[in-house]
This record gives structure tokens, sequence and C-alpha cells, in this order.
């Protein structure tokens, strides 16, 4: 098995010291910064999953993951944004070409949403009338365009039924400006996500807007767009908990080093103790990022060869919970250890762990199964 190198190599240092310069600014505001979004445009990392079709990176799934992990690295915050919203920019392989050219053009395009179906579409003659509350939308504040997955109704308000006759859910992409912003992200991390809600009354949607995510139904037939959303969204998810674990492991590093060199009444034991719970740590998240990447990089390679089995997507969903579980479990083993600077909300290493336990409470992530 292969040792996965630290995310830190994939990573530019004058993109990390930037980005990592305005983490608190944007906490502050709410968003991310002028200074951060800059290189994110420069680096066109919300065009991360869009098709080259429509001027975007098309990255393949192992390099995208690692990427994300490095960003997340960097800034709980700004890595979370990208994930999710160049996460949005992959529904480009499933969307009309017409209106595919015409939201991807912006070269500063940013689309933000959420898979919740908290919303109705009603059909027209000629499009849909959105209306709903939608929650938890990263990157809102500059977003370009919303993505909603809406409950269908006919011409007369009544439910409109799929194959296996459920409700019929399809996910819309619609002008930011047709949305109406609402202040709704209180937590105690990833506060410079802008996480906040967005609310739709009769907002009118071409019916060329409205998509249905299917290898299938795909219109960029390439194996990004083949992929399964369902792993997709576990490895970038958890991919993001793991950057953010290991830039709080690496600010344990030097601060353990700080106490060693400083304090006159830690014992020697203590001292062994405490290098070795940072190695110990280290080893297992290590690990587990070593099994994750060997089964993301597996089963992009069988989805090349066309054989695209749940014996490689299985790893896949079970070892980003993995992931997600240890580096949650090792952060907080070596939180108590940190003394009272960690539980300081104006430091970095709080700033770290209040990101960790704000993004690990995911839903998708929550369970082993």
């Amino acid at each position: 098995m292969n040792t996965e190198p630290h995310p830190s190599l994939l990573l530019q240092p004058h993109w990390v010291k930037a980005i990592r310069q305005y983490a608190f600014a944007a906490e502050e505001a709410g968003m991310l910064q002028p200074e951060q979004l800059d290189i994110v445009y420069q680096q066109q990392w919300f065009k991360l999953l869009v098709p080259k079709a429509y001027g975007g990176l098309e990255l393949p799934l192992p390099e995208l993951i690692r990427l994300e992990e490095a960003l997340s690295w960097a800034d709980g915050s700004l890595g979370w944004v990208v994930t999710l919203c160049a996460g949005a920019g992959w529904f480009g392989g499933f969307i009309n070409p017409e209106a595919a050219s015409e939201i991807f053009a912006d070269p500063k395009v940013c689309l933000a949403g959420s898979g919740a179906s908290t919303g109705t579409a009603t059909k027209t003659a000629d499009g849909y009338l959105l209306n709903g509350h939608w929650k938890y939308a990263s990157g809102v504040k500059h977003a370009t365009h919303f993505t909603a997955n809406c409950l269908i109704q006919d011409e007369n308000g009544n439910s409109v039924l799929n194959e296996d006759g459920d409700q019929l859910v399809l996910p819309f992409v619609i002008d930011s400006n047709t949305a109406t912003q609402v202040a709704a992200w209180k937590y105690i991390g990833m506060m410079g996500t802008g996480s906040h809600a967005f609310t739709m009354q009769n907002a009118y949607a071409p019916a060329n807007r409205c998509f249905k995510i299917d290898a299938v139904a795909a219109v960029i037939d390439t194996s990004l767009y083949r992929y399964p959303f369902m792993q997709l969204a576990e490895a970038t998810l958890a991919a993001n908990i793991a950057g953010v674990a290991m830039h709080f492991v690496d600010l344990c590093g030097s601060i353990f080093e700080r106490k060693i060199e400083e304090s006159r009444r830690m014992s020697d034991e203590n001292r062994v103790t405490l290098m070795k719970t940072l190695h110990n740590i280290k080893e297992n998240l290590q690990g587990i990022r070593n099994q994750f990447y060997e089964a993301v990089d597996a089963s992009w390679q069988a989805g090349l060869n066309n054989h695209l089995t749940s014996e490689y997507l299985k790893p896949v969903s079970t070892t980003s919970r993995l992931l997600a579980r240890i580096a949650r479990e090792g952060v907080d083993e070596l939180y108590p250890f940190c003394g009272l600077q960690a539980a300081s909300p104006d430091t970095e290493i709080n700033q770290v762990w209040r990101d960790l336990h704000t993004a690990s409470q995911h839903a998708l992530l929550t369970f082993m199964e």
C-alpha cells in the first residue's frame, strides 16, 4: 500500500499564506474574502467538475479529492465552499447544453444550493414556477446560481409521480437574482462559508433549467459523469474533514514541542505520553487515508474500464465514513493536551477545532452503513 503524501504538497505556499491570512476576516464577515476568492477564480476551483465542453476543468476524481483535502487543510471554510460549489458544477454534465453554455460562460460562475426537497416546481406552458425554502447553501453570498431540489406538480398543483409511483423530485438551476437570501448560518464553525438559506416565490425557471441526475441521462458522456453521485459526495466530504483534522494535528505538533521546551513541571513520563499520543494519531490518520485513497483510485480506474460495480463503490463509502470518524476521534484525543489556547475563539487551533466539529456533523457520514 502506498503512503499518501501530506496535502500541503499540492498547494503553492503563497496560496496557503493568503488563504489563512484572511480566515478570521472571513469568519467575522460570514463569507470568503476577496483575497481568497481571487485565488479561487484564478485557479478555476469552482469549475473543477464543470465539463470541459463549457470551459471547465473536468478534473479526474482522484485529483479532485486530493485537491479538496488540501484546500480544507489550508482553511476549512474555503475548502468546504470550493467542494460544495464545485460539486454543484458537476451537474453541468446533466444540464441541457444550451442552458449549460449560458450558465458556465461566467468566469466567476459559482453554484450554491441544497439537496433537500423543500420546495415545489409547478409546471407551466413553457417552464416551472418554483416555491420553497432551502437551507445550508454554502457559498450563497457570492453564488451566481442556485441549485434546488423540488417536488414536481402539474398545472393544477397535483403531485407528479415517478415510474415507481413515488413523488417525482427533480433538481433545478436558477439565476441567483431570482431567489432571496435568508441569514440562517449560526453555528460554531465553518463560519466563513456563509451557508445561509434562500427562498423562492413563484420564481420562473425555463424548462431547460430542470435536469435529471442519471448516468444514462448524462449529456456529457465521460467517466466523471458516469461516476455515482453518492460516492462522489461521500468522498469529497470525507476529504474535507480529513484536511481540517490534519491542520489540527500539524498545529498540535508545534504546540506540544513548545510545551515541552517551556514547561518545567512536566515530567519525562508526561513528555513521552504527549509525543506518543501525537505520533499514534498521525499514524492512525495516515493509515485510513491510505485506505481511502486506494479505494477512490480503484473505483475511478474501474470506471475508466467500464467495470464500476459495488465491489469498487462500497469500499469508497466505507472508508469515507471511517476517515471522517477517525479524523474526529483523533482530534478529540489531542484536544485536552493543547491547553486553554485550544478553547479560545481567537486562536487558529480553536477555529480549526470548531470547523472540524461543524463539518463532521454532516448527515451523509454519520452512520457506518
